[in-house]
């Protein structure tokens, strides 16, 4: 079970630590827009039994929300500029701990999509992005500076987060030099949402994290 920890000053967040004493691979899991729920702790806890040490820091910094309204409330708060420093000191936190063998890596959904698009092109010590259907506001992802590969993960059915915007970040990401996989799905956005019968969607889902956990184990792990 992951376990609320500080990780750095005015930064919490949730580790989830895979059984065993040997090194293990970090990944940074960035929440969707309303905050750490039990749906991202779980997250951790799955990555956590696949061999990872998952790290979720508060981009709210305490703050939670219960609705939609709230939520989007919360997320035009934040600042991505703010955000991209948590997740340096979480990618910090990461590289300190005894479990971590320094290879480090990001998945984010939604607005956590969004993020780690951006930290694909900011934060340092990444070796590989995972965004789930985000997209970054504009000047927070620049393709020349991308310095990780990355494998995206769209819905077909998403009006926000388009395939189109998806393949538009591909195209750069691959005119500069970089490595982008980009999968589309047969679904709506927030389809990894387990429990939100709205949004989630099982076949994409499970097609998506077998793909997630493939490449995460080759970029992290090989």
């Amino acid at each position: 079970m992951s376990e609320k920890i500080r990780v750095a000053d005015g930064v919490d967040g949730e580790l989830a630590t895979p059984a065993g004493d040997g090194e293990v691979p970090g990944l940074i899991v960035v929440h969707e827009w309303f905050g750490i729920t039990d749906h991202v702790r779980a997250l951790c806890d799955r990555l956590a039994a696949e061999g990872y040490l998952a790290l979720a820091p508060d981009l709210y910094h305490g703050e939670r929300a219960t609705n939609e309204e709230d939520a989007s409330l919360l997320m035009q708060k934040l600042s991505t500029g703010a955000a991209m420093q948590d997740v340096a000191a979480a990618v910090a936190r990461l590289e300190q701990d005894p479990r971590c063998n320094g290879r480090i890596g990001i998945v984010g959904f939604c607005m956590g999509g969004a993020m780690a698009f951006a930290a694909a092109a900011s934060v340092e010590g990444l070796r590989a992005a995972v965004p789930f259907y985000g997209i970054p506001i504009p000047g927070y992802f620049d393709a020349s500076k991308v310095k990780c590969p990355i494998q995206a993960h769209f819905a077909a059915r998403d009006e926000w987060a388009t395939p189109a915007r998806a393949q538009k970040f591909q195209s750069e990401v691959q005119a500069n030099g970089g490595e982008m996989e980009l999968h589309v799905y047969d679904a709506g956005h927030a389809f990894m949402r387990e429990g939100d019968e709205r949004a989630y969607d099982a076949k994409a889902a499970n097609e998506a994290w077998s793909r997630a956990l493939a490449y995460l184990a080759a970029k992290l792990k090989g």
